[in-house]
């Protein structure tokens, strides 16, 4: 919920998270299509595609979500420990039931490697819930008395710069990245960090709904504080929320803050203090251990004032404010009393979500992450649930993609030559990487015990701080990846113009080796297209071909594709999922170019593999309408309303229910599903918008 140091090896990480027709639609479709082929079975429905999950009494045109997957919706009940169910959920539960299954037969073993004991261990003490509430808070009371004993503004910036290693907070965050001008580089890039809730829209929103929210936070805060015996906590807690809305003030939209141009402010370490005066810099990076030259500075101007925060605001608010982030950042390591406290606000109030996780759950989510022991756990999970053969059909389908959008760049009419050369080599030096690192990240040196969770926590931050501080002037890795092979996602990074996908989401409903073709395309083939549609969004398009952030394209040609991003931007802020609460178009434009371009590119891609025949019919679908309800199940999904508020204001993806909705730009689904117009999704063909 809260973030206080940039990530240090990825650059951008996108998420990506059936149906029979009616009699006329199944006759038309029969005048056009052979008849029904033999297909193997498919996990899901006959074809890979659950067909009694439609809602058929709903016009395809009217709500292709519900069409697609509106009996689903109804009948699905929310398990009380979700805020959100949908396609990745599921694979994610599952991925959880097979690391379980890992983890049971590594802790029952005898003949373990370090790193199997190490997993063991991990494990062992995050389950030992005696040993945890018997030691309460103390675990984090050495932090505690640290932040207590600040007692000037060249103590408070050490607290600053050791904010990520002790699990604390600062308002300013810095973490090595790649250098955009240079990504053989690696850079420090400094932004404005340390607010409690999800945005700054949650401060500075002048609404009952988000006034109740801080209100609530307020008690919160309040009450985290009497963990730690602080007098005064009322108090101190709306000094704490008095000084974040500050910082939510400073704070840049969030659509701001994802434009590059804006974003790109690189500067040489000795001048930062000249260019950013009032902070002592040495100071916070004697603290953060990097010695690194190379700055980018994110956010300037919020930079600035929040330097002004800290110089203004009293030692004791900013200690009580340290305070309480590090008791809250730790709940989840420490006793139930406290943990129950924390969930409360950050699970109950800002996302619905009505009973915690099961604790071996969450164990296993605190393991996997790529600073902690996912990649130890990913060796075993890739050799008993991924095998070769998926690694090459998806080798397969990437280069089907990669084909296809050539010849789409090739055909482009907004598009010109000398642009089009340009387009064509970044896709042609696009790097997929599938499954899992070929190089795996070594643990030697970490020291972890089977009854010191936090100190394993803390332990491993300072491991990973260590491996990173000692690459820093060394050229950027390029073999590293930003996901374990067990985490159900996929991301592009820029920088390396790579495409990732990680073993786990090579599952139904996004790869199925036994679907119909469609429905592979419609489903793991868009989202490869949608991650290659990220080096060609708009910001990934402000990179070049190897990784260098600089223009590449004609005035003109640039003119003419911003226009056709600005009309989509347009599309999605329309879409209200609560009322009075839009998608932010904007913020999402990224992922929406994503995902109805890489939708082009995978139907592309489909038809290429058709070789001129026609397919054939499978349970009254056509091989178009099973394409684009591919497309509609992988983004069906049930949400609670603050968990939707929360994707909507803090989130860079729509909702998955409008998600569904991109098919309402590509000419196929209208024809697929008799689409005309009058109903309520439907676009005259100059509206839809054809980017890729």
């Amino acid at each position: 919920m809260k973030t206080t140091l940039l990530a240090a090896s990825i650059a951008s990480v996108f998420l990506l998270g059936a149906c029979s027709q009616s009699s006329e639609q199944t006759q038309n479709a029969s005048k056009k299509v052979a008849p029904v082929a033999t297909q193997a079975k498919a996990e899901l429905g006959s074809f890979g595609v659950e067909l009694d999950a439609r809602d058929e009494s709903v016009r395809p045109g009217d709500d292709f979500f519900n069409y697609a997957g509106g009996t689903w919706y109804k009948n699905f009940e929310m398990p009380s420990d979700k805020t959100r169910y949908g396609a990745f959920d599921k694979l994610a539960e599952r991925s959880e039931t097979q690391i379980k299954a890992i983890i049971d037969e590594i802790s029952t073993a005898t003949d373990l490697n370090e790193e199997q004991q190490k997993i063991a261990d991990f494990y062992a003490a995050f389950m030992d819930v005696e040993a945890i509430n018997a030691k309460g808070i103390t675990p984090i009371n050495p932090v505690l008395e640290k932040i207590n004993k600040i007692d000037s503004k060249q103590a408070l910036t050490k607290a600053f710069g050791r904010a990520w290693l002790d699990g604390s907070v600062s308002p300013i965050a810095g973490g090595m990245w790649f250098n955009r001008l240079d990504p053989d580089q690696y850079q420090m890039s400094i932004a404005v960090s340390g607010l409690g809730m999800p945005d700054r829209s949650y401060y500075l929103e002048d609404s009952e709904r988000f006034s109740k929210i801080r209100e609530d936070y307020l008690n919160h805060i309040e009450q985290m504080l009497g963990f730690a015996n602080v007098e005064n906590a009322a108090d101190k807690a709306q000094q704490i929320l008095a000084l974040e809305t500050k910082i939510a003030q400073a704070q840049w939209p969030r659509e701001k803050r994802r434009d590059r141009d804006l974003t790109l402010n690189q500067i040489e370490r000795e001048n930062l203090a000249a260019a950013y005066p009032g902070f002592n810099w040495d100071t916070y990076f004697a603290e953060t251990g990097y010695q690194i030259p190379h700055l980018n500075v994110s956010q300037p101007e919020p930079i600035k004032d929040v330097i002004d925060v800290i110089n203004t605001e009293s030692l004791d608010v900013w200690k009580d404010y340290m305070t309480y982030h590090t008791i809250s950042n730790h709940a989840g390591l420490l006793s139930d009393d406290i943990f129950n406290a924390n969930f409360d606000f950050y699970g109950k109030t800002l996302r619905g979500q009505q009973e915690p996780r099961p604790r071996w759950k969450r164990a296993i989510s605190e393991m996997s992450g790529t600073q902690s022991l996912g990649f130890a756990i990913g060796k075993t999970y890739v050799e008993k649930h991924f095998p070769a053969s998926s690694k090459e059909q998806m080798a397969d389908l990437v280069k089907n993609l990669r084909k296809a959008l050539g010849q789409r760049i090739e055909s482009l009419d907004w598009m010109g030559a000398e642009t089009k050369v340009n387009a064509q080599q970044k896709l042609a030096s696009f790097n997929p990487k599938i499954g899992y690192p070929d190089v795996w990240q070594s643990f030697d040196g970490l020291e972890i015990k089977d009854n010191d969770l936090v100190g394993n926590v803390v332990r491993m931050r300072q491991f990973f701080r260590e491996d990173s501080v000692s690459k820093e002037l060394q050229k950027t890795d390029r073999e590293r990846w930003g996901m374990a092979p067990q985490r159900v996602n996929a991301y592009y990074n820029s920088s390396f113009n790579e495409i990732v996908f990680p073993a786990a989401i090579l599952q139904p409903p996004f790869f199925d080796p036994n679907a119909d073709p469609a429905v592979n395309y419609g489903g793991i083939g868009a989202v490869i297209g949608h991650e290659m549609g990220h080096g060609f969004d708009d910001q990934g398009s402000k990179s070049d071909a190897n990784g260098i952030q600089k223009n590449w394209w004609t005035d003109e040609d640039r003119a003419a594709f911003e226009a056709k991003a600005d009309a989509l931007a347009a599309q999605y802020s329309a879409y209200e999922p609560i009322e009075g609460n839009f998608v932010n178009g904007r913020n999402s434009l990224g992922e929406n170019i994503g995902d109805v371009g890489g939708l082009a590119m995978a139907y592309h891609a489909y038809k290429l593999s058709l070789n001129g025949k026609e397919a054939p019919i499978i349970d009254g679908t056509t091989g178009d309408q099973r394409f684009f309800l591919a497309w509609a199940q992988v983004w069906r999904e049930k949400r609670t309303e603050q968990s939707m508020l929360s994707q909507l204001k803090a989130g860079t993806h729509a909702p998955g229910r409008f998600r569904a909705l991109a098919p309402r730009n590509h000419d196929a689904w209208y024809d697929a599903f008799d689409v005309k117009e009058g109903d309520e999704l439907y676009l005259a063909p100059e509206e839809r918008v054809r980017i890729w």
